[in-house]
């Protein structure tokens, strides 16, 4: 196993050209050295879910080796000598299992610690080491969620020079776990609901890592108006005790910080979050036309003055819902967007995707519930795309799921905080997971309570309540940033005749259900209006146009009837096919295009609503030029 080396791609010290390639799905990096534990691990089904109690974890005959990362589906397959994945209908039990040799650390166990961390694997995962149980940094006995990353601090009493890396992944067709659009009991698979694809979804990897030092976390808010930085960070801390917290910023390809500062800390045993504000008065705002980043070093110095770092980019913007319009840095844009479901596209894949979305003339991509890698978030950063994405949904409405929903949602904010690209949220989509929305009042509590949770925790991103509609309001207030519906039909004359209905304030009978429930919602113009999904063109449940050059033409008309109305953005369904949906625009594999390039971006070719000489007051009461 090849110990790799530093794995910060943006040090400071570093030219542009000898920048290594970050092959970690993580967005914040640290200078240290890595070894990735990817490659064959043995495997074995616990058909009868005895592991456990036979304490496979002590030691296991398994017959067959599989790679990781995969999928738990096409593992049982291969082991089957199968040509497609073999789905399961309740419950599955997958055990992993693979040595490897404790790497060297260039710094002592007094001061260094090795770390695991899974870039995403579950929903139910559980990890030995040498046979001894391990608990992760949050103290859990078994994590739950697949979406997101989760790392565990290796015992230095339980480490050997060569070392078994044990692994028993559990998951259920239970709807009231977060699961997208996979097969569940409720949703089965066909048509929109997709197969499972569970397990080792993405890398796993060993670093050396400090006993004290900064997580990889880290949250940027950002008020334009006096170029203030809101960062967020969080501790990790063994020794108790008095350190400073350094944060310097640099302009891209400068090494000399045009930013810096020290902030004293008292610090106890454990894990906390901090805030601190930094002034850059003269950074430049990121936006689709400038996505300029800066990078931020930040540094955990102990009083011997040792210092823990990492490293991340971070842009300077401000998103706002105001009225009719949505505002990027106090200026009206209008949304030309796509839907995005990656499914099981490989890292490669979903670059070239993005790509190809940017070249159709897109300014919005919207990831749809389902998580990614993070370095997708990074690469939506440079490019210049601003990202819509969501909470991948349970299929039930119970006390239980909107646990589980607020679990990943807070799993899944944690780690996005610092991408300028990142500027909406979605809690749910079409009532999955909440079809009791418009009759029960827990569940509107619920999405209320999460709505005001991230407008004051995370005022960096807008927030839609449940996208496509019933939207929740209270005493006539929406409970959501922007007022969003799903329009499905091919035929010109009834798109334009449910605008023109939606314009004038019309909220039922437009979409599949209401557009708000909850209290009477009077719609005046108060707040954006987006078409969040639209076209469908090329699946056939929809109908529409099978031939490329006819339906290019259909969304040209569709797109020049959006602008025409006091709409804020509008988002074709989709960017590729995927399973049984035959309705994309790029090629799945290559990413070339099916259509003309820029067919999208009506921002360009179709004249916009009228906001010549408009005066919008932001939120600190200064007047706006529009």
């Amino acid at each position: 196993m090849e110990v790799k080396h530093p794995n910060t791609s943006f040090s400071a010290s570093r030219s542009e050209a000898a920048e290594p390639v970050n092959e970690l799905p993580r967005a914040v990096l640290r200078p240290n050295d890595y070894l990735l534990l990817d490659g064959a691990w043995r495997f074995a089904i616990d058909a009868d879910d005895r592991g456990l109690q036979d304490q496979w974890c002590l030691g296991h005959s398994y017959a067959v080796t599989a790679h990781w990362p995969g999928s738990v589906e096409e593992h049982i397959a291969q082991a089957h000598e199968q040509l497609n994945a073999t789905g399961w209908q309740d419950k599955v039990v997958a055990w992993y299992e693979r040595e490897f040799t404790l790497p060297a650390r260039s710094e002592s166990a007094n001061r260094s610690m090795i770390q695991l961390t899974f870039g995403a694997c579950g929903y139910e995962t559980r990890v030995w080491l040498n046979g001894h149980p391990l608990r992760t940094i949050e103290d859990e006995a078994v994590h739950f969620g697949e979406y997101t990353s989760f790392s565990y601090e290796l015992p230095e009493e339980y480490l050997r020079p060569v070392n078994r890396l044990t692994v028993r992944i559990a998951d259920t067709m239970d709807a009231e776990i977060p699961r997208g659009k996979q097969e569940s009991h409720v949703y089965k698979r066909g048509g929109i609901w997709y197969h499972t694809y569970t397990g080792p979804v993405r890398s796993v990897w060993l670093e050396t890592v400090e006993r004290n030092r900064l997580r990889s976390r880290v949250g940027v808010v950002s008020i334009v108006e006096d170029r203030l930085v809101r960062f967020s960070l969080t501790t990790r801390i063994h020794d108790p005790g008095d350190y400073v917290l350094r944060l310097q910023v640099f302009a891209p390809g400068e090494t000399t910080p045009i930013a810096t500062s020290d902030y004293p800390l008292r610090l106890s045993v454990g894990q906390k979050q901090q805030r601190v504000v930094l002034d850059l008065e003269n950074a430049q705002l990121w936006s689709p036309e400038n996505p300029i980043r800066y990078k931020l070093v930040a540094q955990l110095i102990d009083q011997d003055g040792y210092a823990a770092q990492i490293e991340t980019h971070f842009g300077l913007r401000k998103i706002e819902a105001r009225g009719r319009y949505i505002y990027l840095n106090n200026e009206p844009i209008y949304l030309d967007g796509i839907l995005y479901q990656p499914g099981t596209a490989t890292f490669e894949e979903m670059q070239r995707h993005m790509l190809a979305m940017k070249e159709l003339g897109c300014n919005l991509v919207r990831v749809h519930i389902a998580g990614i890698d993070p370095r997708i978030y990074n690469l939506a950063d440079e490019l210049g795309l601003l990202l819509w994405v969501e909470v991948p949904s349970t299929h039930v409405s119970t006390a239980l799921s909107r646990e589980n929903h607020r679990a990943e949602l807070l799993r899944m904010v944690a780690l996005i905080g610092t991408h300028p690209s990142v500027v909406i949220w979605s809690l749910y989509n079409e009532d999955w997971g909440a079809q009791d929305i418009a009759t029960n009042p827990d569940t509107r509590q619920y999405i209320m309570d999460m709505y005001h949770y991230m407008q004051l925790a995370h005022p960096q991103f807008l927030v839609v309540d449940n996208d496509g509609w019933q939207h929740v309001s209270f005493e006539g207030r929406l409970k959501s940033d922007l007022l969003t519906a799903h329009l499905y039909t091919p035929d010109l004359e009834r798109w334009n005749e449910l605008l023109n209905r939606l314009s004038a304030g019309e909220l039922s009978d437009v979409a599949a259900f209401p557009l708000v429930v909850g209290d009477p919602f009077f719609y005046r113009r108060q707040v954006p209006f987006v078409i969040s999904e639209w076209g469908g063109f090329g699946f056939a449940d929809y109908g529409g146009p099978a031939e490329s050059s006819e339906r290019t033409d259909r969304i040209r008309q569709f797109k020049q009837a959006l602008r025409q109305h006091d709409i804020a953005g509008d988002i074709y369904t989709q960017a590729t096919n995927i399973e049984d949906e035959r309705n994309g625009l790029i090629d799945p594999k290559t990413g070339e295009l099916t259509v003309p390039a820029g067919l999208l971006n009506s921002r360009d070719f179709y004249p916009a609503v009228s906001r010549q000489n408009a005066k919008t007051p932001g939120r600190n009461g200064q007047s706006t030029e529009t």
